[in-house]
């Protein structure tokens, strides 16, 4: 099974060998594809490519590393990587699906999405915090653009 993140994606969490899982709203996806080629292959689905869209978000943003892609433009569709995208670990948030974060303990954060579904990233709270920041001044960008 191939997977395009949509509205209704919540996460990929990379699982063993090629595999991914992907939460949505009320199902969980065996994919057979790594977190990273979901993204790239998503881009492609909706008319760009992975590193244009990454391209854009570091201009926009000013950022070097870990920035957010706009997988899908038009209702800005944007999603974080929680460490290098490249990275085995690397799991990928939908910003807008993030209604709060809290802390487990200092390696792992607890997200709960806005379904009320939750998730457990091996990831600390402080950088949960600066991605999905980062995202959200994305968002804000791209909305403040569009509305000119």
């Amino acid at each position: 099974m191939e997977y395009e993140i949509s509205k209704g994606t919540l996460a990929i969490v990379p699982n063993e060998k090629e595999t991914s899982l992907v939460y949505e709203d009320e199902e969980r996806y065996l994919i057979h594809q790594r977190p990273f080629r979901i993204m790239e292959e998503s881009c492609k689905y909706f008319g760009s490519t992975y590193k244009g869209r990454k391209d854009s978000a570091r201009d926009i943003l000013g950022a070097e590393y870990k920035v957010p892609i706009i997988v899908e433009d038009s209702d800005n569709l944007i999603v974080f990587p929680t460490t290098s995208p490249l990275a085995e670990d690397c799991v990928w948030i939908s910003l807008k699906r993030v209604r709060s974060f809290h802390k487990i303990d200092a390696n792992n954060t607890k997200i709960i999405f806005d379904n009320q579904k939750e998730l457990i990233v091996p990831c600390s709270y402080r950088t949960i915090e600066n991605q999905v920041s980062r995202a959200s001044r994305l968002d804000f960008i791209m909305r403040s653009r569009k509305n000119r």
